[in-house]
């Protein structure tokens, strides 16, 4: 099958813009690069003080420095159930490379906060930002010169993007991206939802709330609806960092343990020491990029991969930005239908066919470019393919030809709607992005007076006070990187949703997040410029007719030209945010941090040429 023209078109175009920053990234890259294992220009004491506590099987391949050494960099810790699995992986791991000649250390821990935990809450604004912490802290985990590949075990929002940042820096090693799992399936996710509108009504109280939470969220694995945390999956398995089918195994069972030990081989098999040399700077190219897009756009994925992966990008010298994601919209179809798209979840997706389904059924599109490396070697076709456990030993089989549930996952005869999960909107208001898939069509355009709040408590209050049963649209402004670190806003979902079943019209405008979770009612997200830096989004006042058209992809105040240019952006006391959990340390992220369609980035790379 010929590939799309208008993907090639796309791909073209990025990979012109990117040139003079991806031909800079590749020269570090390759200036970074050797055959020989870096350790080997370790003096005798460096080496000592790096492999003092090693087992003494370990300590002989380490002293002889010619078999790989593979670090861990892992996002572990048993709080949160996404990352609570990966407790045992490092034995796992090192067991594995043990068995091939190899040996691995865990090299370092990142952190791994929860939006789900802290969901309205002072942390979330440090949520955003923990994505560089993480690139950082991998940076750091890295930085012994002790290492020929790496295993990067992480799950959630910010840690696989960060995981992926910090991997870039050390462009010349191959990385494998091992993930955890979701957890088996509890409360339905239509049933959850239900739950929260009738709490926000005050229809049932706070106990009746927990109960449904802890049926929905009760055991090891990541959440299983579709939101960041999956999309991540989605992304490393299309992009070719993961094993094929390891996204949605669950965790805690025999062939998610021998995918993750496999894992560990494979990561020994493709370092510069092997004959698979396959290092991470190659496999994420402008077409690897490209396909992640594609893959976020036919699965309605989550809006946060709307920064993150330009961030991603930018790591790799590659400039994308939110035209080509819209452009890519345009052509690809909407093939998942997971929670909030539908009422399923990941696991009825991974049953149905999962990853090796879509993958398939792409290429036999012509919308993802087959020949890209992955860390299997040449081809995107080896991800057509499901791994099985036969007699206890790992292989893989033909994913099915098709769909085992259309009403999950769809055929490009039949998809769930003609085009992506995710648009661009422009007009006088700036750019921002809409999560279209979980929005029915006739709440696709909105036409309504705006009601200007200053943070998602204000907003919570005037519906508490019944003051929102009306049409409107809600403007809630000063949630950029630089204003609070942009938190998410679902505290505001609830309430959305029970004046959109009232049969008001509403809407969400808004310079913050939504995230993989953005649901039913119209939000248009991640405003650029953020009001704070003087986006015009700042200019809106109460009363002011708001138009959001996500069929056109129009967003724009209908102010005469006049009044709107003589009116000045509004001001705020953003010294609220600036204290408590934490949120002092990240003072010159907020700072300096980049615009949304920039990446929210807080720090400049040196092939950007910007440093």
């Amino acid at each position: 099958m010929s590939l799309h023209p208008r993907l090639v078109e796309v791909t073209r175009r990025i990979q012109e813009k990117s040139r003079p920053s991806r031909d800079a990234y590749m020269a570090k890259v390759a200036s970074w690069a050797a055959k020989e294992p870096v350790r080997k220009g370790l003096s005798c004491t460096n080496l000592a003080h790096a492999y003092a506590a090693a087992p003494a099987g370990d300590k002989i391949l380490l002293r002889e420095q010619r078999q790989a050494n593979l670090a861990i960099v892992s996002a572990y810790n048993d709080m949160l159930s996404a990352h609570q699995p990966l407790e045992h992986y490092p034995e796992i791991i090192k067991a594995a490379a043990r068995e091939v000649g190899a040996s691995a250390q865990f090299a370092g821990g990142v952190p791994a906060m929860c939006d789900g935990v802290t969901q309205g809450q002072p942390g979330m604004e440090l949520s955003l930002f923990s994505r560089d912490v993480i690139a950082m802290s991998t940076a750091v985990a890295l930085s012994h010169a002790m290492f020929d590949g790496a295993l990067c075990l992480g799950v959630c929002d910010k840690i696989v993007p960060g995981l992926l940042i910090g991997a870039l820096q050390f462009g010349h090693l191959p990385f494998v991206f091992v993930p955890a799992g979701p957890m088996v399936s509890g409360l339905e996710n239509k049933e959850k939802a239900r739950i929260r509108q009738l709490y926000a009504e005050g229809k049932i109280d706070r106990q009746g709330l927990l109960e449904a939470e802890e049926k929905s969220y009760h055991g090891a694995g990541t959440c299983t609806f579709y939101g960041t945390a999956n999309s991540n999956q989605m992304l490393m398995e299309i992009m070719g960092l993961h094993l094929p089918g390891t996204a949605f195994v669950n965790p805690g069972t025999p062939l998610r343990d021998a995918l993750t030990a496999e894992s560990g081989r494979r990561a020994a098999a493709i370092t510069a020491l092997g004959k698979e040399y396959l290092p991470v700077a190659e496999i994420i190219d402008e077409r690897a990029i490209v396909n992640g897009l594609v893959g976020l756009m036919a699965t309605g994925g989550s809006t946060n991969h709307t920064i993150h992966l330009i961030a991603i990008a930018r790591a790799a010298g590659i400039v994308i930005d939110w035209t080509d994601f819209d452009d890519l919209s345009a052509i690809v179809p909407l093939l998942a239908k997971v929670y909030p798209n539908g009422s399923a979840d990941v696991n009825h997706f991974h049953a149905a066919g999962g990853m090796g389904v879509l993958i398939r059924t792409l290429l036999d599109a012509g919308l993802l470019h087959e020949d890209v490396k992955t860390i299997m070697g040449q081809g995107l076709r080896r991800y057509a393919v499901e791994p099985v456990l036969r007699e206890g030993k790992l292989v893989w089989q033909d994913s099915p030809a098709e769909s085992q549930d259309k009403s999950v996952l769809a055929s490009m005869d039949s998809p769930f709607q003609a085009d992506g999960g995710l648009r661009l909107l422009a007009g006088n208001l700036g750019r921002c992005v809409i999560k279209v898939s979980a929005v029915k069509p006739e709440h696709r355009v909105v036409e309504a007076p705006a009601i200007v709040f200053d943070s998602q408590d204000e907003m919570i209050a005037a519906f508490k006070r019944g003051e929102l049963e009306r049409d409107f649209v809600a403007v809630v402004r000063f949630q950029g990187p630089r204003a609070n670190g942009m938190p998410e806003l679902h505290k505001l979902t609830p309430q959305l949703g029970v004046l959109q079943d009232r049969g008001f019209k509403v809407a969400l405008v808004t310079d913050g997040r939504m995230s993989g979770a953005s649901g039913k009612v119209p939000a248009a997200i991640h405003i650029t410029p953020e009001v704070l830096a003087g986006g015009p989004l700042g200019k809106v006042r109460t009363g002011d007719v708001i138009r959001l058209d996500a069929e056109t992809g129009v967003l724009e105040a209908r102010v005469d030209a006049a009044t709107w240019a003589a009116r000045e952006v509004a001001t705020a006391d953003m010294s609220g945010n600036n204290n408590g959990c934490g949120r002092e340390l990240f003072a010159s992220f907020r700072h300096v941090a980049t615009g949304a369609e920039e990446g929210a980035m807080s720090f400049m790379l040196n092939h950007e040429n910007k440093v």
